[in-house]
């Protein structure tokens, strides 16, 4: 069975230590000891430590060694239009257990005002959000996220393949864009085994999808989006709740890179 992991500040002469809120849920929820052992993360290396102590509201490591990094992932970059929040966060669990590099937040034309506004207070919710999910799905690093900023701004991040997920289903398939169209399956499974380890399904260095909101995007600024470079893509044709839409778009793109 895995060991947990946790994130910690900082590591600082072999020693680490989480404190208030986090290692209250350490000592009275999940009860851990001295001299149990656990891994932890300061958002560089991954640590073999043995707890040293424990209070009501600190919990202290002491280091043992650094294990192995993982395999380099490809980056893979979430540009989500502001929705409501339950939906959202639900987003952004999952999209860190998919192992997504950032989040970059979008005031889009049909996102509600009222979570514009609040979207500023809500972002120290939402970087808590993300560290219990890459707790959960151990993750080497915490995903990055960003400041709400218009489309346009959005529009400019640049990645080696840029998806612009469309709900008017006049885009080509997740997987095309990813130049594994079905007479190159075979072809990009042949040419992954020879690849260098980590280095992604061949061609994709980085990727990025942008997700709209509720309501879909006007014609617009889907058209600022292909003016911009980005591939228009879809799901199929059903029409899906963005946050499905997001979660079902980023489990394509995994499969596709892990090939």
């Amino acid at each position: 069975m895995s060991r947990r992991r946790f994130f910690v500040p900082l590591i600082r002469d072999g020693h680490a230590e989480i404190e208030g809120d986090d290692a209250r849920h350490l000592t009275q929820v999940l009860r851990v000891e001295a001299g149990q052992l656990f891994e932890i993360s300061d958002n560089r290396s991954v640590y073999l430590a043995e707890i040293e102590s424990t209070r009501k509201s600190q919990v202290k490591f002491r280091v043992m060694e650094q294990l192995p990094d993982p395999p380099q992932e490809t980056p893979v970059h979430l540009v989500a239009a502001l929705f409501k929040f339950d939906r959202l966060e639900m987003m952004l669990e999952k999209a860190t257990e998919l192992g997504i590099t950032s989040v970059h937040f979008v005031r889009a034309e049909r996102s509600d005002k009222g979570l514009d506004k609040a979207a500023g207070k809500r972002i120290e919710r939402w970087r808590r959000i993300v560290i219990e999910a890459s707790q959960q799905s151990r993750r080497l690093r915490l995903p990055e996220l960003q400041e709400p900023v218009k489309l346009r701004e959005a529009l400019r991040l640049q990645a080696s393949h840029r998806l612009f997920l469309d709900e008017d289903r006049s885009g080509i398939p997740v997987l095309e864009a990813l130049g594994e169209g079905d007479e190159n399956i075979a072809n990009s499974t042949q040419a992954n085994r020879a690849a260098p380890e980590g280095s992604g399904f061949s061609g994709v260095e980085s990727v990025a999808l942008i997700v709209g909101p509720e309501g879909g995007w006007p014609d617009h600024e889907r058209h600022a989006a292909r003016d911009a470079g980005w591939t228009s893509v879809t799901l199929g044709d059903r029409i899906l709740r963005a946050e499905t839409a997001a979660i079902t778009a980023l489990a394509v793109v995994n499969a596709a890179l892990r090939r």
